[in-house]
């Protein structure tokens, strides 16, 4: 019997450094986030994903690893971390981690071996040239921020790839030894209690240079195989969730059938939902939706509004992103980053509006697939453009008004990044604990809505299909899985609209009202028109079983 726990999930991603300061030290640290597992729990996450929170300089937010085997002493201890997963644990909370394997940072042990003795094993752990490839300068990742693809090290006399910056020079995988590597990194984090792994950079992992020794097999796609196979031999239950922001044609390589990747995050769906979003039109998010390529059974699309990185727009056209840029991003000097994504969280981009928050997260909760939360969003949290780079949206967690919004007791120039401390999101006046009290909160709406769609597997699990409504502002698609049919309708105009929705003979029961933006009322008969508000959503179960 498979567990695909993973198709009823919510994840929720935390930066364990900017969550919550138990000691005092301005730091976030698995200690404080230990003592935050209750509202974590509250709010009907099932499955955290941590970003990195490995030993590191920390140039790029922790994806920068030191050392795979360890916690950041910043962080707290391996120690804390165990406790963390047998909490999270006792509370029905798995818990994944990010799998940084496509760099290593260049202080790790194997980078400084490798530069000091060409004889090292370690030398082949990377990938080297004696001249400067002439495609150095081509498939930058951070334009504006890095200059090339290889760096010469004068310690080692060579030229070393790195697809991101310069201090992360890449992991060569066609080397057997680097590959056992990976898997003792895997079976570690298994052993003491994970369910799985984010892979950081999925599309890069698995690239081959031109100068490095080829894999043994018929494509590169097959070490994504490789490492599949031996995650389900330690754990049956465990995951693989890609970062993989590649085109429609190349995603299905990723699940392979059924023997690859579990989950991929659905990024041509995000940045086709910003456009949606952005004309008020449903077009572009069922087009894209319609492109979308079959999957396995086992396979499964993550679903996110915004992530701790940019906004990334890559896959629209220069207008579409323009468009969305002109929606949500007005200031592009200060909003826009890497010439292909907007560097702000969510709620700031469309003015803290409750009727686009809820229409936007309702979304998220009822599309095909598994809904990912980033930490701060059930808050509606802002951004603090003023930081450099993508820092800009990963501001502490905002607790309560205490100072420094109670993420720690440090003076607020310790704080390993500023709490917004300005304007409408200032903590003083957006924070866990006036959010509990006001029952028109995002986050009292977001515990229910939470709670709805757990009571809707077959969001996650269903096969789906579009519903006709006859309007372009409307998005309507219904979910059957075992006998069970839910059906959600999304109006992502400002106008308010009535919508007949065309459905099979078999869905012209009643449709009972399970969330929406207005009181709860049964429809009967088979007319079935939906009224909704501007940015008015409604979710429905076809009859009255599983009520």
């Amino acid at each position: 019997m498979l567990d695909l726990w993973y198709k009823n999930a919510i994840l929720y991603c935390i930066d364990v450094e900017t969550y919550m300061d138990a000691n005092g030290d301005g730091v976030g640290d698995f200690e404080g986030l230990t003592q935050r597992l209750d509202y974590i729990a509250g709010l009907g996450v099932t499955c955290i994903w941590l970003l990195p929170f490995y030993p590191t300089p920390n140039k790029d937010n922790g994806y920068d690893v030191m050392d795979y085997y360890n916690v950041d002493t910043r962080l707290g201890t391996l120690g804390d971390f165990v406790e963390f997963t047998r909490q999270a644990n006792d509370r029905g909370i798995r818990v994944i981690v990010d799998l940084v394997i496509n760099h290593t940072s260049d202080q790790h042990p194997w980078f400084q071996a490798a530069c000091k003795d060409e004889n090292s094993k370690y030398r082949d752990y990377y990938v080297w040239s004696k001249e400067k490839p002439e495609d150095a300068d081509e498939g930058i990742v951070f334009p504006g921020y890095q200059k090339s693809t290889w760096t010469y090290n004068p310690e080692a006399g060579a030229y070393y790839f790195h697809r991101f910056y310069d201090h992360q020079a890449d992991l060569n995988i066609t080397n057997p030894q680097v590959r056992e590597e990976i898997q003792k990194i895997m079976g570690f984090w298994l052993a003491i209690g994970v369910s799985g792994f984010r892979v950081d950079a999925a599309q890069f992992l698995i690239e081959v240079r031109d100068n490095q020794a080829q894999l043994d097999v018929e494509s590169p796609y097959q070490y994504l195989k490789e490492i599949r196979n031996f995650l389900s031999w330690r754990r049956g239950d465990a995951i693989l969730l890609a970062e993989a922001n590649v085109s429609l044609e190349e995603l299905p390589k990723y699940f392979g059938d059924g023997d690859k990747m579990q989950m991929l995050f659905n990024f041509i769906v995000n940045q086709n939902l910003f456009l949606a979003l952005a004309r008020e039109k449903a077009t572009p998010l069922v087009e894209a939706l319609k492109a979308m390529p079959s999957i396995p059974e086992t396979g499964q699309w993550g679903h996110f509004i915004r992530n701790h990185d940019e906004l990334s727009l890559d896959k629209l056209s220069d207008a579409q992103q323009n468009e969305i840029a002109d929606a949500f991003a007005p200031d592009k000097e200060q909003m826009w980053i890497f010439d292909r994504g907007i560097r702000r969280r969510f709620a700031p981009m469309v003015d803290s509006d409750p009727r686009r928050l809820r229409l936007a997260y309702s979304l998220v909760l009822t599309l095909p697939g598994t809904p990912v939360i980033n930490y701060g969003e059930e808050l509606g949290m802002g951004d603090d453009l003023s930081l450099e780079e993508r820092n800009s949206a990963r501001t502490p967690m905002q607790w309560s008004n205490e100072p420094n919004a109670d993420f720690s007791t440090a003076s607020p120039d310790q704080l390993v990044l500023p709490v917004v401390t300005e304007g409408q999101y200032s903590y003083k006046h957006l924070n866990v604990v006036d959010e509990r009290r006001d029952p028109k909160s995002l986050l009292n709406w977001m515990e229910r809505a939470i709670r709805m769609r757990k009571e809707c597997p077959e969001f996650g699990w269903g096969t789906w299909q579009i519903i006709e409504t006859g309007n372009p502002c409307v998005f309507a698609h219904r979910c059957e899985w075992r006998g069970g049919v839910v059906i959600a309708v999304h109006n992502l105009s400002r106008e308010a609209y009535t919508v007949t929705l065309e459905l099979d003979d078999g869905d012209t029961e009643r449709l009972i009202d399970l969330l929406g933006d207005q009181p709860y009322e049964a429809i009967e008969g088979t007319s079935h028109d939906v009224q909704l508000k501007g940015y008015g959503y409604r979710w429905f179960r076809v009859g009255s079983h599983h009520l």
